[in-house]
């Protein structure tokens, strides 16, 4: 599966304890300095959807496979690492391999936890890191516009209109506007795709408050969520250490852990699943005896690139997807009752897959 989430952040944010935790490992060495984590350590997490296991129930499945996301924890950041400080080079290159961005920002005070910036203070942690993105993005576009006018004064066709698009880009990034609030047409979208910018990618802004705050935020989760609407972006409220003893702990336990907090889910699972929306991914649903299993695929998908995910060979010999809505075979008791109930559609290959359908596809190879 190629989708995947970057964590990032300064030093000693909790990057790496939220890795642990969502991962339930600890392949992430979680310590009280700077660049404890030097290579991206990479995990991969469900995404909790309760529907599966109405599915599953429904459909007396033997086996139950969630979807699954790719996370990756990235190394701290520091002042000047788009100039290469600290660990720049390694983190902008690491950060350029994923396809969005959890920001971790610490709004927690702790006298024994230092603050690489010397004091909390999520806005101006928020700024900093943005601002060496945005560096990194600049300097790459200058490296880039050298080798387009090249090809444009030997009459590129496609070069002339990527080096228009920089052209224009260029001066907004220089004023701070990130490449993904640019105000750009579909066609455009696409051919900035192709600069690879760092600002490009998408944002979700992970508040890490203390314990006591979980439930309810604080004054600079608050400031971060105003902040994120004034950009366009989502914030996630959690405690890294309340999810680190939660990785720790027996479902039951959990269950009592949470209730005593106030809580009615793990942080993580809101993490989990803005993450998943954030890449602009929807689930479907095969459903049987043998197993019923959630697959990924990008919003917009057809059933051929559905079935693709499944296996190419159900892709190459597709015929037809019957395709009941998650909704209609649960009101009708499973797939047998949706059948008689006149619930199951029989679908081409550019039908477009919807969130929650359940599939059957059939193919003749």
């Amino acid at each position: 599966m190629g989708f995947a989430c970057g964590i990032v952040g300064l030093p000693n944010v909790g990057k790496s304890t939220l890795f642990n935790a969502l991962t339930a490992t600890a392949a992430a060495a979680a310590a009280n300095y700077p660049f404890c984590t030097i290579e991206p350590n990479i995990g991969r997490v469900p995404v909790p959807d309760p529907r599966l296991d109405v599915l599953a129930r429904l459909a007396k499945s033997a086996k139950v496979v969630p979807t699954q996301l790719e996370i990756k924890d990235i190394a701290g950041l520091v002042r000047g690492a788009s100039k290469g400080e600290g660990l720049g080079n390694r983190f902008l290159a690491s950060i350029r391999e994923v396809d969005a961005i959890l920001h971790v920002l610490r709004c927690f005070e702790d006298p024994d936890v230092t603050h690489v910036e010397g004091g909390v203070d999520p806005l101006r942690d928020a700024e900093l890191v943005d601002t060496e993105l945005l560096l990194a993005d600049l300097e790459s576009l200058e490296r880039q516009r050298d080798g387009l006018v090249r090809r444009a004064r030997g009459q590129d066709k496609e070069a002339k209109t990527r080096l228009e698009l920089l052209e224009r880009i260029l001066p907004e990034l220089g004023e701070g506007t990130p490449a993904r609030n640019l105000a750009l047409s579909a066609e455009e979208r696409g051919l900035l795709r192709g600069f690879n910018l760092l600002t490009a990618k998408p944002v979700l802004y992970v508040c890490n408050v203390e314990e006591a705050a979980a439930a309810t935020g604080n004054r600079w989760s608050e400031a971060v969520a105003a902040m994120a609407a004034r950009r366009g972006a989502r914030t996630v409220v959690i405690s890294a250490a309340i999810e680190a003893e939660l990785a720790q702990l027996e479902p039951e336990e959990r269950k009592a852990y949470l209730e005593t907090l106030g809580l009615e889910e793990p942080g993580l699972a809101k993490v989990i699943r803005e993450g998943y929306a954030l890449l602009g991914l929807i689930t479907f649903f095969t459903a049987g005896p043998k197993e019923a299993r959630a697959w990924t695929v990008p919003n917009g998908a057809t059933a051929v690139e559905a079935a693709a995910q499944i296996h190419t060979d159900i892709a190459k010999g597709f015929i037809c997807a019957e395709v009941i809505s998650y909704e209609d075979y649960v009101r009708c008791g499973g797939e047998q009752g949706a059948k008689e109930a006149g619930r199951m559609r029989l679908e081409g290959r550019d039908y477009t897959i919807r969130d929650g359908d359940v599939c059957h596809f059939r193919f003749n190879v």
